[in-house]
């Protein structure tokens, strides 16, 4: 006999099962299926003053979500925009803020003008760009000559730094006059660049700065044993 109104409870128990395909869709998903329900019951209440009272508590639940900024005046209008976000609107209270409306929440927001450059030579950046277009505009001078060496310094430590290799200023040159459009041309010209390997000892520099955390470079002491750079206080005399 128990064994028979088991086995009809568990059948009548998995008959109410509810699979998460067939529930309602959730809204806000962070707030739980619960939550949602209680607005979808908050919804439907006939009496206004008691819709608002069930609004409030639900706000309080909303709230304990996040203690610490419970009683924050923004945080406060954020659940309120969500309480009638996740009613569907459907939700008639009076709420301390401006109700947001569902039109306003659809609305897309301008497209930013991202600079949509795609250059040849990736690793030297825009910037070099920009800069080589402003040597182009100035007059033929001292300054003038002074920002294009800058620029082609910069170029090299920039390949150099894509490359992780040696490059001749021939190339750099060309590749300068390639992104000046033939305005700048140093092909022909008895100019040096700055040397390589100072380059790329800058750029290691550079690196570590960026990456403080990378362990200490160890050194050979005067006997040939390695060290890490720290003193040994094991044959310190005590005083």
């Amino acid at each position: 006999m128990n064994q028979k109104y088991i086995k009809e409870n568990a059948n009548d128990v998995v008959n109410e099962l509810e699979y998460n395909a067939e529930r309602p869709h959730l809204i806000i998903r962070e707030y739980g299926r619960h939550l949602q329900k209680l607005i979808d019951q908050a919804v439907v209440i006939a009496d206004r003053e008691e819709r608002n009272k069930a609004a409030k508590y639900i706000i309080q639940v909303m709230g304990s979500l996040n203690p610490h900024l419970r009683d924050v005046p923004d945080f406060q209008h954020k659940l309120w925009d969500q309480i009638f976000i996740m009613s569907d609107f459907k939700l008639e209270v009076d709420s301390p803020y401006p109700v947001p409306s569902r039109e306003v929440l659809q609305l897309k927001p301008d497209v930013l003008s991202y600079p949509q450059n795609f250059p040849k030579y990736r690793f030297y950046g825009n910037n070099i760009k920009y800069m080589i277009d402003v040597a182009n505009r100035w007059e033929d001078g001292d300054l003038k000559n002074a920002l294009i060496k800058v620029i082609a310094n910069h170029m090299k430590k920039s390949y150099l730094s894509w490359n992780k290799d040696t490059v001749k200023d021939d190339v750099i040159f060309e590749h300068l006059l390639e992104l000046s459009g033939g305005k700048i041309d140093l092909t022909q010209s008895s100019e040096e660049l700055v040397n390589t390997t100072d380059l790329m000892r800058t750029n290691m520099r550079i690196s570590n700065k960026i990456n403080p955390a990378a362990p200490p470079k160890i050194k050979n002491n005067k006997n040939g044993k390695m060290n890490s750079g720290h003193k040994n206080n094991q044959n310190r005399k005590i005083q």
